[in-house]
């Protein structure tokens, strides 16, 4: 049993740099101007923004879950 482990283990190990050496093949060279580095993200912003879609999406919910037993 423990021959067959290590037998089937070693052709996996053996096909991993192969795989890579695929993938390094397939990506293609970035072209064109390069872009610059995008401006600093203002978080303060971002969590204000993240936490009122979650309030709506809360609100949200309840209506309908309201409306949904107003229904039955």
């Amino acid at each position: 049993m423990a021959s067959r482990g290590r037998h089937g283990g070693a052709p996996a190990r053996e096909d991993e740099p192969r795989r890579e050496e695929r993938a390094e093949q397939q990506a293609p060279a970035p072209q064109g101007p390069v872009l610059p580095t995008p401006p600093p993200v203002d978080y303060g912003v971002f969590m204000q923004g993240l936490v009122q879609a979650m309030q709506t999406q809360a609100h949200t919910q309840a209506a309908l879950q309201a409306q949904l037993e107003a229904q039955n």
